[in-house]
């Protein structure tokens, strides 16, 4: 397995699958998913709304992760997934954002991608801490029972490279 810490807008990555760091809906929003939603377009929401619902207004969970097709990126597929709030650590988030990994890797080799990318899974408005994400994105990675060929973590921002290249 090949890992990549890459600064760059994840939308333009040429791999066979973008990690969106969605919102339960799955129906667009700001940031990273908002980003892909849009370098998609539109068939992407109408593929995000074909998802059906566990709950009322929820077509995935926080830790889990759902698939679409990449429509007009680069990527052949978005796996969506749902990373966990932020509350100071004591509600389940570690093992929470570790369940987006690893479910985002569990679609990946069903779907038999040789390479993937992730963003900084809740580490933007979800609040949590950029290093503390960083490690349990890597650590996740590192242990996973399989991995594709190819695993980038997409950051974006100097700061945010920096210490994912950290724990590379």
């Amino acid at each position: 397995m090949k890992v990549e810490v890459i600064e760059t807008d994840i939308t333009t990555l040429a791999v066979d699958a973008i990690v969106n760091a969605a919102n339960e809906s799955l129906l667009g929003g700001g940031g990273v998913d908002g980003a892909i939603h849009r370098a998609a377009g539109p068939a992407l929401l109408a593929a995000c709304r074909a998802l059906p619902e566990v709950r009322r207004g929820v077509r995935c969970p926080t830790g889990e992760a759902r698939y679409t097709p990449g429509f007009d990126l680069p990527s052949r597929f978005v796996i969506h997934t749902v990373g966990p709030v932020w509350h100071g650590g004591d509600r389940g988030e570690p093992g929470l954002l570790a369940d987006c990994y690893k479910n985002c890797l569990k679609i990946a080799r069903q779907l038999a991608h040789d390479s993937i990318a992730f963003p900084a899974i809740s580490a933007g408005i979800y609040g949590y801490p950029p290093e503390a994400a960083a490690e349990v994105a890597v650590t996740t990675i590192r242990h996973a029972e399989w991995t594709p060929e190819r695993v980038v973590f997409c950051t974006f921002g100097t700061r945010m490279t920096d210490i994912y290249r950290a724990q590379v």
